[in-house]
């Protein structure tokens, strides 16, 4: 392979919005260059960097270089390097050992003039089987879903977890489930055994509600990662990104989570005891919330009961009781709940504006 190193190449000073332009104009490249004004590679900057760097509370606005000490503690503190014209053989032996998916290559002086993937060695599927949720009845959506289930809803001519599965497949995901319940038929006759879709497909059928995780449960234990997703997200998160982070952080379980910001409407008053401390007009609290998407490590069905009802929050609390790592995930890509009709319009609006796209970079 051989690209413009340019249009992934960043300074020290660049914002880290515009890095997160770089890592995402490709479907297989996933850092971004930092160099000198000569073009000399000073580091790199992946995926994970960024998230950290998000987890840890610095803004998207502030230059790259802010993540570099976040960057220092991990176990990839610089960059992995070849040189140009090293054997492919060599390369994928070292992206392996490394577990690393793309190298920049540099000439004699240090400058970078390729950047070189697995994929484009040995293009892969990705070592993940997927579930969507998409056994509920969809409540708040009423009366849109009395005669359809909430999954199966229409946006932009196809239904949303049409969409969902899109991504999944486009991103190398092909071993697919579906668990259902509420007019499950329905979702059936759409894809069949998902041969038409270039898929696996599988369903997991509840003979009653079990639960965002209790579903888990009517499988056979797997032998990889499993994400789970719910069947009502639209989203463009990069789920190779997520399963990266998800291993090096050797999490049990990974929880995708999303920065929300709710607006008090009122002042607060900050106090100690009766003693006025300050006040605060208004103000603008920030949470990160779950946004329903989930990677899971095999060793996790140990916690998941036989048909019974187990929500994904209880299995995660178990986790925790004993213990055991659970690690958060960013999404900074675009994300929707259409939990409500307001979200359902908006994602039909974003359909038509293309302001969601089904898998950007992939051109």
């Amino acid at each position: 392979m051989s690209i413009n190193v340019v249009d992934f190449s960043v300074s020290l000073d660049t914002p880290i919005h515009d890095v997160i332009v770089c890592i995402d104009r490709s479907a297989h490249i996933s850092i971004a260059l930092i160099v000198d004004r000569q073009g000399h590679l000073i580091n790199t900057i992946t995926d994970g960097d960024v998230r950290r760097g998000i987890l840890a509370g610095i803004g998207l606005e502030k230059p790259v270089k802010k993540l570099l000490p976040i960057k220092a503690l991990t176990p990839r503190p610089t960059a992995l390097t070849a040189p140009a014209g090293t054997p492919v053989p060599d390369l994928l032996r070292l992206m392996q050992e490394q577990k690393v998916r793309q190298i920049p290559l540099l000439n004699k002086t240090g400058k970078v003039v390729d950047i070189v993937t697995l994929n484009d060695i040995s293009p892969q599927q990705i070592p993940l089987q997927a579930i969507v949720m998409a056994g509920g009845q969809g409540t708040r959506l009423r009366p849109l879903t009395d005669n359809i289930p909430k999954p199966m809803l229409d946006v932009g001519g196809r239904p949303i977890i049409e969409l969902i599965i899109e991504r999944l497949s486009q991103t190398g995901i092909h071993n697919i489930n579906i668990s259902t319940n509420y007019q499950s038929n329905k979702i059936k006759e759409h894809f069949g055994d998902g041969s038409a879709f270039g898929i696996e497909l599988n369903y997991i059928d509840e003979d009653r509600s079990l639960g965002t995780a209790g579903a888990l449960g009517l499988m056979d234990k797997p032998t990889s990662p499993v994400l789970v997703i719910n069947g009502d997200i639209l989203t463009q998160v990069n789920f190779k990104a997520m399963l990266s982070f998800h291993q090096e952080l050797n999490a049990d379980l990974t929880i995708g989570v999303r920065q929300y910001f709710m607006q008090v409407q009122y002042g607060v008053v900050e106090c100690d005891g009766s003693v006025v401390k300050q006040l605060r007009e208004k103000p603008s609290v920030e949470f990160l919330i779950n946004a329903g998407i989930y990677l899971l490590k095999p060793t996790v069905y140990h916690y998941i009961p036989r048909n019974e009802y187990m929500d994904m929050t209880d299995l995660i609390q178990k986790l925790l009781d004993d213990g055991r790592p659970v690690s958060s995930f960013p999404i900074m890509e675009y994300w929707l709940d259409i939990g409500q009709p307001d979200d359902y319009k908006r994602a039909q609006d974003d359909i038509n504006t293309k302001k969601y796209k089904s898998y950007p970079g992939s051109e």
